[in-house]
């Protein structure tokens, strides 16, 4: 049996043939679009400066 990470060809066209009977030939290129920008700005959220999101506030620092 093999793991879920190792996806054949097989498998792919199958996602795709369900994918295909669910949103319809129209849809897939919006739905692809939509989930890279997705992908980019998860991607940009996570090399944001590093310190901006370890500095305190000051309204946390004047409550101790």
């Amino acid at each position: 049996m093999q793991p879920l990470a190792f996806i054949g060809p097989t498998e792919l066209w199958i996602i795709l043939g369900i994918l295909l009977v669910l949103f319809g030939a129209t849809k897939l290129p919006a739905l692809a679009r939509s989930m890279g920008s997705s992908v980019t700005q998860f991607k940009k959220g996570l090399s944001e400066d590093p310190e901006l999101l370890e500095k305190p506030k000051e309204s946390d620092e004047n409550e101790s």
